[in-house]
């Protein structure tokens, strides 16, 4: 299952692949519909001005699905890797082993950052278990499983005039991304600005 979105200029911009994973029992086998890849896609077409190729899969709470989901993500191409769902303490809850399971290196700040936010809607939020590692070229990080906590947790909090209150997790996307060799990630500033030291920012931008 594949999507590409709408480019402001397709040919001064990096084409970006991204692997958009949801995981549930229930919704994979038909239950109830799906309402995170949906989330997932609607929020990076947003916040993204590069074309955009998605590579989506509805997956079952199982580990060694999940982990060899990512894997085959990564090695078509994602740069980038979004996961949805199974991150909670419940018994069926193995996104994050799934993930730490196919790693070649850690990130923790991500999943801080994503309960810290978290914590500033629900006490709950400390339950959550998200991480974010590297495999290879390739960012892959566990998110909530609402759609609402999707968009809270990569955008941050602004205030009423619009004022960035808490930085969202998708702020350091785009560097993390160059740092492991991905393509230049454009973001849309209204949405979420991307940070760049100032020697990782290309001219002209």
């Amino acid at each position: 299952m594949s999507e590409t979105s709408p480019s402001v200029d397709a040919a001064a911009l990096d084409a970006v692949k991204i692997g958009i994973v949801s995981i549930s029992d229930r919704a994979s086998t038909g239950v109830y519909e799906d309402k995170g890849l949906p989330a997932l896609k609607d929020w990076l077409t947003r916040a993204l001005q590069n074309p955009l190729h998605f590579d989506a899969r509805l997956i079952p709470d199982e580990q060694a699905t999940i982990s060899a989901t990512l894997i085959e993500l990564v090695d078509a191409g994602c740069n980038l890797v979004l996961t949805t769902g199974g991150t909670g303490p419940a018994l069926r809850d193995v996104t994050p082993e799934a993930t730490l399971a196919v790693a070649h290196k850690e990130m923790p700040g991500f999943g801080e950052q994503m309960r810290q936010i978290g914590l500033k809607f629900v006490p709950t939020a400390i339950l959550s278990r998200q991480v974010a590692v590297i495999r290879d070229k390739s960012l892959i990080i566990n998110l909530p499983g609402q759609p609402k906590a999707i968009a809270e947790t990569l955008e941050g909090l602004k205030d009423a005039e619009g004022q960035q209150v808490v930085n969202g997790i998708f702020a350091a996307v785009p560097y993390c991304i160059d740092l492991v060799g991905g393509p230049y990630l454009e973001t849309v500033d209204s949405v979420c600005k991307a940070f760049r030291p100032k020697s990782a920012v290309r001219p002209g931008k």
